[in-house]
């Protein structure tokens, strides 16, 4: 099976744009971070969520993670927000990682099963 991953550059590109959106949208409510967020996070999984390429989805969602709530941390110099409430917010929030398309050998067998029934 050909191994497909994301490029490093790839990741710390996306990183650095969502560091930087979220440093804009900083004051805003977590509803409305968490609702733009989320839609960031599924769009890099449905670009990315290959089979073989677990460990960067992973990271990535960690990383958007740890992102924010450093972004939250900031809102106020008296801040109750650890990151045991953290993850609490963003697995309310944040899609886990999956891979989305079936591995190779399961598409292939679907194909040749249904050309079988046909003859």
């Amino acid at each position: 099976m050909v191994g497909r991953t994301t490029q490093r550059k790839r990741l710390s590109a996306k990183l650095h744009e969502v560091k930087a959106e979220l440093r804009k949208r900083m004051h805003q409510s977590i509803v409305d971070q968490g609702i733009w967020l989320a839609a960031v996070v599924r769009g890099y999984f449905a670009y990315h969520a290959v089979p073989g390429n677990w460990a960067a989805l992973g990271t990535f969602r960690t990383q958007c993670t740890r992102l924010w709530f450093k972004s939250l941390r900031r809102r106020s110099q008296r801040t109750r927000l650890n990151w045991d409430r953290m993850q609490i917010i963003a697995n309310a929030w944040l899609p886990p990682a999956r891979i989305l398309p079936p591995w190779p050998e399961q598409r292939f067998a679907v194909i040749n099963q249904g050309r079988s029934r046909m003859r």
